[in-house]
């Protein structure tokens, strides 16, 4: 199992419990969550290479 997969079964359980709601306002917490998740994952994705390519500018600009 990935670490994304992991993380988002810890805070999708945290919500669970820190939450003492029932019914429809539960379960749209849990999409909610689940979209967050599925946009952060897609972005990274797709800017993967180019965050890279930043933070290599970066790195030499400070000459580490």
């Amino acid at each position: 199992m990935s670490q994304w997969m992991k993380h988002y079964f810890y805070v999708t359980n945290l919500v669970t419990v820190a939450k003492d709601e029932e019914g429809q306002s539960l379960a749209e917490y849990g999409l909610i969550l689940a979209l967050i998740a599925v946009v952060c994952i897609a972005a990274v994705t797709a800017l993967g290479s180019q965050i890279s390519t930043y933070l290599n500018t970066l790195k030499g600009a400070f000459g580490s």
